[in-house]
């Protein structure tokens, strides 16, 4: 097993010289701290401190709960490292397990904390059962041009979506546009989490998921869930940042009715719909017998929006791709729309970031009456957020940290990167006595 850890020895030595000075270093905290000395504690556990400036201003991030207040913070890097190395170790292949991590740990940065690391436990679970396949390739079903269509063989989604982009930039690197759908995928993860890299190179990207396996949504007037919440994003370039459009085209998602449901909470509006055509804030009628439904974006009153848009993406993903619900597939095989569209082979790229720069300052200054809300972008507070996290560090829930690191425990010796990177990773004060009482290597 040794030989699969992929750790020279140049690395161990490092890690262990490292791993000493920081046990050293925190020791000497303690040491201050029970002598009454005022201490750096944010090598112990650190708090969120987002800027009341910007708060005053309407350019906070997303807003903060009190769990995230109190929430552990980490170093993006290392969470990446941490993830990519319990992944690997439940058997996916290092590449597929790098794009994973790094896509989970980027909805973290953007304040996507459901489709972050959150994420991770499922994908593990579903990594031993098989759901998630470990290895393989890609199987191209046709290939033209300006256009493919894979199927991904239940790979990892953030892989195969990192992978959809690039082909795609490629193709609209030579024909203007690229498009790739994909069949028979594996969960995405957080669509704002691929925007703003290829946006930032001059492109304009879309994206477009659906699950033929599943049904949670229920059509605008009717009773029953037939679709998914099937979000949709786009990220396109300006002369300044990017603008990321992430959202689903059902009124919320069951990502956040799961919480809420278990927490016995009430949704903000009427987003559901019961068994018998009744609009309710209540998130139990999922699941419930008869079943339930969210309803589509627009909710009872205008969803017919929502609803059209949901339709489009189904068309996009899966019938563009040849394989959906007409299959009644049973396990998770996600269809996913993504296109590339080059702005060089239309006005020019100058050009188009002009316009979508004018867009973006009309927007900015327009007035409204609660000044915190006033021209607000899409991405704009993902993008505040991943900026404060980075300088601050990345929240990481309690309950979601343990189960992580339970994960890890289980795993042990296959998991270095967890050895070696823990004394960065485990900075909540319960654990600092494990971290002074293991070896020094």
């Amino acid at each position: 097993m040794r030989d699969n850890m992929d750790v020279d020895a140049g690395g161990v030595v490092e890690a262990r010289a490292s791993l000493v000075n920081v046990a050293e270093e925190i020791m000497s905290q303690i040491t201050a701290i029970a002598a009454g000395d005022e201490v750096d504690r944010r090598c112990l556990t650190t708090r969120n401190s987002a800027s009341v400036t910007s708060r005053s201003t309407g350019s906070a991030p997303p807003a903060i709960g009190a769990a995230d207040m109190e929430a552990p913070r980490f170093r993006h890097c290392e969470l990446v490292k941490f993830a990519t190395g319990l992944l690997t170790a439940a058997g996916l292949e290092r590449p597929m397990a790098t794009s994973v991590a790094r896509i989970l740990v980027e909805a973290d940065l953007l304040g996507h904390d459901t489709h972050g690391l959150a994420q991770c436990p499922d994908y593990l679970r579903d990594i031993e059962s098989g759901s998630m396949e470990r290895s393989g390739g890609i199987e191209i079903v046709t290939d033209y041009p300006a256009a493919a269509v894979w199927d991904g063989n239940r790979l990892p989604g953030p892989w195969l979506v990192e992978e959809a982009i690039a082909a795609a930039t490629r193709k609209a690197e030579v024909c203007d546009t690229g498009t790739i759908i994909i069949r028979r995928s594996h969960h995405i993860g957080c669509l704002a989490a691929y925007l703003e890299r290829p946006a930032r190179n001059g492109m304009v990207v879309l994206i477009g998921c659906s699950d033929p396996s599943a049904a949670t949504v229920a059509p605008f007037g009717g009773v029953g869930a037939v679709m998914t919440p099937n979000p949709l994003g786009i990220g396109y370039p300006t002369a300044d940042d990017p603008i990321m459009i992430d959202m689903s085209t059902s009124i919320t998602t069951n990502a956040k009715c799961g919480p809420a449901s278990r927490c016995e909470q009430r949704l903000a509006g009427l987003w559901l719909v019961d068994a018998h055509g009744g609009a309710t804030d209540d998130p139990t009628v999922l699941g419930a017998d008869p079943d339930g439904a969210l309803l589509p974006l627009g909710g009872p009153d205008r969803g017919h929006k929502g609803y059209s848009l949901g339709l489009a993406v189904e068309a996009l993903s899966q019938g563009l791709s040849g394989f959906g619900r007409a299959a009644a597939p049973r396990d998770w095989e996600a269809a996913v729309f993504v296109q590339v569209i080059n702005p060089i082979s239309f006005a020019g790229l100058a050009a188009f970031a002009q316009e979508t720069q004018w867009l973006a300052e009309a927007c900015r200054s327009a007035q409204a009456g609660d000044p915190a809300l006033r021209g607000r972008l899409p991405g704009e507070a993902g993008l505040r957020c991943k900026a404060e996290r980075l300088r601050d560090g990345v929240p990481i829930r309690t309950e979601v940290w343990a189960e992580l690191k339970n994960y890890a425990r289980g795993m042990g010796e296959l998991v270095p990167v967890c050895r070696d990177l823990r004394h960065l990773l485990y900075r909540d004060e319960a654990d600092l006595g494990e971290i002074l009482a293991e070896p020094r290597f």
